[in-house]
């Protein structure tokens, strides 16, 4: 019997060993990952510069307590991330999670206020079907019934929650899409005035929406418009790039490909690629002036903030990203996945849509296409297709609830960047064989 507490209640299969985009496990099958665990694995596993990287940091300097010192690996990674100032985004802070990142990116948000001389402004609004972390103050502001449902008694009361842009299942019938972004923007419009804008200290978004939903991209003015509002309120722009981030979706930064700057933006998965724990938070220059015209610090912290060994780790995958020119292959083997996704299941009974961009796609699971139908949550689909895509030697990262916490099913491909265009077309070949068998299974 396992001594550890795992996510279920069976002890899961045994990873021993992974090199590139194959992981070996205890009982001698290999595995292809085509998810890099939670779009996490960016550079995939294994790579020697690394752990080389980490090995001599942990060797010359494995601590140091950021009350009194700053680190050489934490200052490179910060200048290498922000040495062009990224959408006017200046200062970094480093952590060991993408649910530290949020809570960081809360309280930095509430004391830019309060440094500003605006102390009332106490309130957030985010999104439904969304997702900003497990830690209690990120799960309050994120939208994900599902993990939320347990812990609402002692959840926060500071947030707000609008509809997302998911126009799959929310946009109308007949509905045009200018329509369909006006109701969006009046909702969030009214969500302002029904607080007090005075009262809102930002909107927090996934500019592409991760696990919970499913690769959701909004439909195009979306954030331009969201950005307008915030502005017009005085009120700040968080995006939580966690999981879309640094590179996933074909561009350093997803809200690249939506023409608008977040004022503080959260960073993680794609940051260190798995090899250290680390996460962040990219910080515009007007929260920064602010913070450094006032009090002069931020009050906060965490014991292994900017912890030298994950800062190097994580300048090193940063550099093998920028120096192996990996962020063209994702645009390459982003057009090949979703190419070989469309032929797949393009004409697929059971899926609804494809979705996503660049190596951070997904396919939903339908009972009836026509009527963009769910099957049964009690099935528990996205669980038989892990479960059968392990079986073909395929990781995918499969969540339920997809429409509003309980209904709905997809899986989420997303595989290095250093994926091959044989490697895509092996994943696809393998997802295809699981859902079937799981379809047939449940026929």
């Amino acid at each position: 019997m396992s001594r550890v507490l795992h996510r279920s209640r069976a002890a899961p299969p045994m990873a021993i060993s992974a090199k590139g985009l194959r992981m070996r496990l205890a009982d001698g099958r290999e595995i292809l990952d085509g998810s890099g665990g939670a779009a996490v694995a960016c550079i995939g596993h294994g790579d020697a510069r690394v752990a080389e990287a980490i090995a001599a940091q942990a060797a010359k300097l494995a601590y140091a307590h950021t009350s009194s010192f700053t680190c050489e690996a934490a200052e490179c990674l910060a200048e290498h991330i922000l040495d062009e100032e990224p959408g006017g985004l200046t200062t970094a802070y480093f952590c060991s999670s993408g649910s530290e990142a949020s809570e960081a990116a809360l309280k930095l948000a509430r004391q830019y206020f309060v440094e500003i001389g605006q102390p009332a402004r106490d309130r957030f609004i985010a999104r439904r079907q969304s997702y900003h972390g497990n830690t209690l103050g990120a799960l309050a502001a994120g939208g994900n019934m599902a993990r939320r449902a347990l812990y609402e008694p002692v959840l926060g009361g500071a947030f707000s929650h609008v509809s997302p842009c998911f126009p799959y299942h929310f946009q109308e019938n007949g509905e045009s899409e200018a329509n369909y972004l006006a109701r969006l923007i009046t909702e969030i419009d009214d969500e302002f005035r029904r607080l007090g804008p005075e009262r809102v200290i930002a909107f927090i978004a996934e500019p592409v929406v991760g696990a919970t939903a499913g690769c959701v991209t909004a439909i195009p003015g979306y954030f331009r418009a969201v950005r307008s509002l915030c502005d017009r309120y005085g009120a700040l722009l968080i995006f939580d790039e966690v999981m879309c981030g640094m590179g996933r979706t074909g561009t350093q930064h997803a809200w690249e490909q939506e023409g608008v700057a977040p004022d503080i933006q959260m960073v993680a998965k794609g940051l260190g690629g798995g090899y250290q724990p680390i996460g962040g938070i990219l910080i515009g220059r007007k929260v920064e002036n602010a913070i450094r015209a006032g009090s002069g610090s931020f009050m906060h912290g965490h014991t292994y903030q900017a912890h030298p060994v994950a800062c190097a780790g994580a300048l090193a995958v940063q550099r093998i990203i920028r120096g192996d020119g990996l962020l063209a292959n994702v645009k390459t083997m982003g057009l090949r996945l979703t190419q070989g996704l469309q032929e797949r299941f393009g004409n697929h009974a059971h899926v609804g849509d494809i979705r996503g961009r660049g190596l951070f796609q997904a396919i939903e699971l339908v009972a009836d296409r026509g009527r963009r139908m769910p099957f049964d949550p009690g099935l528990k689909l996205h669980e038989r297709v892990r479960l059968a895509a392990l079986d073909h030697g395929l990781a995918v990262y499969p969540m339920g609830g997809t429409i509003d916490g309980v209904r709905g099913d997809h899986v989420l491909i997303s595989p290095a960047y250093t994926a091959t265009e044989a490697e895509i077309a092996e994943m696809v070949e393998r997802l295809g064989a699981a859902v079937d068998a799981v379809l047939a299974e449940i026929a």
